[in-house]
């Protein structure tokens, strides 16, 4: 059976990006759950968090995580901020294998449908990063960027937009991975 892990960023006393009403960790975490949860509900999958709630986890924690459940992707959930900045982008290593990016391509286009559908986002492109829990995890790792916390507060303030988000993700992920459809 396929094993991803979900990576919720932030956590605990790292609240991420902010805004007046907003923390990226509290988001992230959300997403993050709407993702395991459609995929335990729908695929023949593995799904490991590298975190369940507001608590730290440190950056070599999550690498380790993954690595020792030995996952076939690693999807880590940012939401970005800047005072002037909007949009989608997606993240993979400066360093990686071909298919790496193909999973990034499948994750990305299946994220910016979702947003394409709730709104006009601006489509950041695919871009390669030295992050840390790209470079250190064992298998095909991405991090999304998902919005800008400033700018897209109305979206991001609306659960039912963060659980479409986690289910692009898993949708994507599923797609990735060719995973199965429960009966």
């Amino acid at each position: 059976m396929k094993k991803t892990i979900i990576d919720a960023g932030h956590g605990g006393e790292d609240p991420g990006a902010v805004s007046e009403k907003l923390r990226e960790k509290d988001l992230t975490l959300k997403i993050a759950l709407y993702t395991e949860e459609h995929l335990k509900n729908n695929y023949e999958v593995e799904v490991k968090m590298t975190r369940r709630n507001d608590v730290f986890v440190s950056l070599n924690e999550r690498a380790r995580i993954a690595n020792r459940f030995k996952a076939d992707l690693f999807v880590s959930i940012h939401i970005n901020s800047s005072i002037n900045g909007t949009g989608f982008e997606s993240f993979i290593y400066t360093d990686t294998g071909e298919q790496t990016l193909q999973f990034q391509k499948i994750l990305h286009k299946e994220i910016e449908a979702a947003l394409v559908a709730e709104g006009t986002f601006k489509n950041r492109g695919l871009k390669t990063a030295n992050y840390f829990v790209l470079r250190k995890t064992n298998m095909p790792a991405i991090l999304t960027e998902n919005l800008f916390i400033d700018l897209d507060a109305e979206y991001l303030s609306s659960e039912s937009f963060l659980k479409n988000i986690g289910v692009a993700h898993a949708r994507g992920i599923a797609k990735c991975l060719n995973l199965q459809e429960k009966i």
